[in-house]
């Protein structure tokens, strides 16, 4: 089959132009008004070509439907999602550069010479030499983490419009902010979605297909100290920040993100803030299985112990929250959606690699409750930095994954 490649670009590199940064600290969905720009762009664009349905919700979810094309009537829904927000710790709004055919020496990006691809260390970047790259100049994200997914998605919606001889059953098409804070499907009505499978396009490497992720639990630690002018502060005061401090030193530094991989789970601080009277710490804790998720609780709940008979006049109150579960859980009871998955990669032309993923997708949530969403490959290499990128070649191999995907629930759903 032939993609159009330049149209996808295009689209990619119209999409991570725009700042889309969610913010765990906003209380509305979008979390952040400037998701708002990405999430209409794309409901007009959906409209443009030729989609059915085409709908946004007030919580920001742009909605559209693919219609069958098959003459069977068995053939069930299957959705396709994708996340138009970006990591909140650095800057969108990206400046893409695409490297044509690219040479196979290091790639310095130009709005800061330290931020260096260098093919020495990054492996799968030696891989794409000849390739189309795209990387950002430097100073931002560049936003394939999820724009690459965004991209695919509607390179394979328009795809099919174009060839209504591709049998296929109705496909539904859902753009969702917020996945990067844990939010991203908390306020869809899955009614609205209508379909008995869905899947992410959220992966990395050519060909990978995900059916287990983290479980995922956040913590909040609350530290009350005692205030005192700290002119005449000695033996009163009790400073809230430095029991904060204190709190964070005591968790044992193997159990971290940079100490930890494979299927080894972690506690990572991931903000602190407040003053001297009171202070709150935020973590998220990590681990496959959930009895390895509440071994992290405990390690949380030791420090905050510590902490307490160090300073007994201090309060300090821990609340643990649940973000998302492994979808492994689910998915385990009925492989299919998997199983089509991974003979779609191979439809491609690719070997399937199946991996865990240190982390979550809306896909997560979305099993949980019922839809179940593995997640598919878009080819995004060292996400949420500054030196993210990704192949064309691979975003092009996604959007024929997704195509013979269509095609296999029409042959065997």
């Amino acid at each position: 089959m032939t993609i159009d490649s330049e149209d996808l670009l295009e689209r990619f590199c119209r999409y991570v132009r725009i700042e889309t940064r969610s913010d765990a600290h906003g209380t509305g969905t979008p979390s952040t008004p400037c998701q708002w720009a990405l999430l209409r762009l794309l409901e007009r664009e959906l409209r443009e070509i030729g989609a059915a349905d085409v709908a946004i919700t007030e919580h920001g979810y742009v909605l559209a439907t693919i219609p069958a094309t098959t003459r069977r009537s068995s053939v069930p829904t299957i959705a396709w999602f994708a996340h138009v927000d970006t990591a909140t710790e650095l800057p969108g709004g990206a400046r893409p550069i695409v490297h044509r055919a690219y040479d196979g020496r290091p790639i310095t990006l130009p709005d800061d010479p330290a931020q260096v691809l260098d093919p020495a260390a990054l492996t799968y970047l030696r891989r794409a030499q000849g390739e189309d790259i795209i990387t950002a100049s430097g100073t931002t994200l560049l936003g394939a983490d999820d724009k690459a997914g965004v991209a695919i998605v509607m390179a394979a919606a328009r795809h099919l419009l174009r060839h209504p001889e591709i049998p296929h059953g109705s496909i539904r098409v859902c753009f969702n902010p917020d996945e990067e804070i844990g939010r991203g499907v908390e306020q869809l009505d899955l009614a609205l979605v209508g379909a008995a499978a869905a899947y992410t396009l959220d992966g990395s490497e050519r060909g990978e297909v995900n059916y287990e992720t983290f479980s995922a639990d956040g913590a909040r630690v609350e530290f009350t100290g005692v205030a005192a002018h700290p002119g005449w502060a000695k033996d009163t005061m009790v400073n809230a920040l430095r029991l904060a401090a204190r709190f964070v030193a005591a968790l044992p530094p193997e159990v971290s993100p940079e100490r930890t991989a494979g299927r080894h789970g972690f506690v990572h601080p991931v903000e602190i803030s407040g003053n001297s009277e009171h202070a709150t710490v935020r973590l998220i804790l990590r681990d496959f299985e959930l009895d390895g998720l509440a071994a992290k609780r405990a390690l949380v709940e030791h420090a905050v112990a510590v902490v307490r008979a160090a300073e007994p006049r201090a309060r300090v109150d821990v609340h643990f929250s649940e973000q998302y579960r492994n979808m492994r859980y689910w998915l385990e009871k009925d492989m299919r959606p998997v199983e089509f998955a991974l003979a779609a990669v191979r439809r491609a032309g690719i070997e399937p690699v199946v991996n865990a993923i240190r982390g979550g997708t809306d896909g997560s949530r979305l099993t949980a409750r019922g839809l179940p969403a593995p997640n598919i490959f878009t080819g995004m290499q060292e996400v949420h930095s500054q030196r993210e990128w990704v192949s064309l070649h691979d975003m092009t191999r996604s959007v024929e994954t997704l195509l013979h995907l269509a095609r296999l629930w029409e042959e065997q759903g």
